[in-house]
C-alpha cells in the first residue's frame, strides 16, 4: 500500500480542455448527459446507484465505478475492456444504453460548433476536434481525478496519531482476513481480476444471473475468468454506495460482511470486527483540489454549469 501521491497540472491547457469536455452534454446523443452524469466529482465519482442511467432514462447493466484515481488501475471497467482512460473516455459516448452518440463524426461537430472549442483545440492539437483528440483531453483531465492526503496516507508516512485504535484494529483485521493481498497500490485496487465468491457460491446465493456478471470472461472468454472482476479501489469507499459490480451491497457493513463471507476462508466474523475494520475503511477517503471529499462543495469539486 502506498500513499496517493499529488496530481500533475503541468499540462494546463490540454487538463482545461479535458475538464470542459467532461462536463459537457453535447458528448450524448440528445444533449442531455455528460461523463459526470454517471461519475459526480461531489459524489465520490460515481452515482450513488445501483446501475446508472443513461440516455432516454434506460438503465445500464452493471454499477458504475469511480473516476477518482482510476489512473491507477491496470485495466479499466470492471471486466477490463479499456486498456487506459483514453479508451475508457470512448466507451459510454457510443453505447446505446449510456450517452449514446452514433459516430464520432457527428460529436465533433457538435463540440466545433460551441464557443471557444476551435480555439482550444487548435492550440492544444493544432487542429480541430475528433475522436482521439476528444478522449485524449479527457483522459488527461481524468489523470488529475486523485485525492491524496486521507487519513491513511498520512499515517502511511508516519504519522501514528492520523488514525485511532479502533481504525488500527481493522487496519490489523483487514491485512489478517487477507483483503490487503487484493486492495494494494495507491488505489488499493485495480490491480487485478480477482473472482467473485472465490469461497462460496455467490452467484448462486443472490439469484439472478445477468451477462454483466461474467466479468473478465465477457472479453477473455477464458473459462477461468468466469466471475473475475477487476478489484475496486477503496479509496474514498465511503462514498461510493451501493457497493460490488452489481450495486447488491447497499452499505460498508453489508459490503464487509460479504467479502468475509465469499472471499475468505473465515466465512463469518464478530460485529465487532466488522465495525472495526468499517471503521478503517472510512480512514481512505482523501482530498480534490484542497478539499476532503467527504464536504466537498459542486462549485469546489469544478462542477461547471449545464450546457
Amino acid at each position: 500500500m502506498q500513499p496517493i501521491p499529488a496530481a500533475d497540472f503541468s499540462d494546463k491547457e490540454k487538463i482545461a480542455l479535458g475538464e470542459r469536455l467532461f462536463f459537457d452534454k453535447q458528448l450524448s446523443g440528445d444533449g442531455t448527459l455528460n461523463c459526470a452524469s454517471c461519475h459526480g466529482l461531489n459524489k465520490g465519482g460515481v452515482d450513488n446507484l445501483v446501475t446508472s442511467t443513461g440516455i432516454k432514462g434506460q438503465k445500464g447493466p452493471i454499477n458504475a465505478p469511480t473516476v477518482y484515481n482510476s489512473v491507477y488501475n491496470k485495466l479499466q471497467f470492471w471486466d477490463g475492456r479499456a486498456k487506459d482512460l483514453q479508451e475508457q473516455a470512448a466507451g459510454p459516448v457510443m453505447n446505446p444504453l449510456e450517452m449514446g452518440s452514433h459516430d464520432w463524426a457527428e460529436v465533433s461537430k457538435r463540440v466545433m460548433a460551441q464557443p471557444g472549442y476551435k480555439e482550444a483545440f487548435t492550440k492544444v492539437y493544432g487542429g480541430q476536434a475528433n475522436q482521439e483528440r476528444i478522449t485524449n483531453a479527457i483522459a488527461v483531465y481524468e489523470a488529475t481525478l486523485v485525492t491524496p492526503d486521507s487519513r491513511f496516507d498520512q499515517y502511511l508516512k508516519g504519522h501514528e496519531n492520523a488514525i485511532n485504535e479502533q481504525e488500527k484494529r481493522g487496519y490489523a483485521l483487514f491485512k489478517d482476513l487477507g483483503c490487503a493481498s487484493c486492495h494494494v497500490g495507491k488505489a488499493m485496487g485495480g490491480q487485478s481480476f480477482e473472482v467473485m465468491g472465490l469461497e462460496g457460491d455467490y452467484f448462486g446465493k443472490r439469484g439472478h444471473p445477468s451477462d454483466a456478471d461474467q466479468g473478465r470472461f465477457s472479453q477473455t472468454h477464458n473459462a477461468l475468468d468466469m466471475h473475475r472482476f477487476n478489484v475496486p479501489t477503496l479509496r474514498n469507499i465511503e462514498l461510493t454506495a451501493p457497493y460490488f459490480h452489481d450495486g447488491s451491497a447497499k452499505t460498508l457493513e453489508e459490503a464487509v460482511r460479504e467479502m468475509v463471507r465469499y472471499q475468505t476462508q473465515k466465512g463469518q466474523i464478530p460485529e465487532k470486527d466488522v465495525q472495526d475494520i468499517v471503521a478503517f475503511l472510512k480512514t481512505q477517503t482523501g482530498s480534490y483540489r484542497g478539499h476532503n471529499l467527504a464536504t466537498i462543495t459542486e462549485e469546489a469539486a469544478g462542477i461547471l454549469p449545464s450546457k
